[in-house]
């Protein structure tokens, strides 16, 4: 069964605290995003382990396998946006629709071990790009074709939120 796609746009997470999740992007900075990368990407071979890996809550929910094959794929589409925003001036992304790639690549039938290697393989790559970053170049900036912008630091703190936010999910 097919998840009614998110549509909201979240990039208020940037201004203020998620009243969900308890994110707050103030205590993000691009000194301690790379470390704060590594620990969300450590606490999903636990989420990954558990006998209900693979439950939907519910019928608009997708279950922890989903939600950590999810995240493995945020930490490559975003390592390649970091990439083009280090190597273009100002480009636009491309378009990414999650929830179209859930479906295609059967978030819910892939292996939970496999899903865990992987996730630890791209997000720590990810962390390893952010800490690699000199400091003149945190505010190259990119853009989404729905017009918002970023730079390399606000869009460290976007994932960051993000990958937070699906951990918050799987825990309640």
């Amino acid at each position: 069964m097919a998840i009614e796609p998110d549509t909201k746009n979240w990039t208020w997470v940037l201004d203020r605290p998620c009243p969900d999740c308890g994110f707050d992007p103030a205590s993000v900075s691009a000194a301690t995003l790379p470390g704060q990368l590594r620990d969300n990407v450590a606490s999903w071979s636990a989420v990954l382990n558990r006998p209900d890996v693979r439950i939907r809550p519910d019928d608009s929910t997708w279950s922890p396998l989903e939600y950590a094959a999810h995240v493995r794929d945020v930490f490559l589409v975003f390592h390649t946006r970091l990439d083009v925003m280090l190597s273009e001036t100002d480009p636009e992304f491309e378009n990414w629709d999650q929830d179209a790639a859930a479906i295609a690549a059967r978030y819910g039938e892939q292996d939970p071990v496999q899903v865990s290697g992987e996730l630890v393989t791209a997000g720590d790559a990810l962390a390893d790009a952010f800490e690699r970053i000199p400091t003149e170049n945190i505010s190259r900036t990119g853009r989404r074709s729905n017009g918002s912008h970023f730079t390399v630091e606000t869009l460290g703190r976007y994932l960051l939120h993000d990958v937070v936010h699906h951990r918050w999910d799987v825990s309640r």
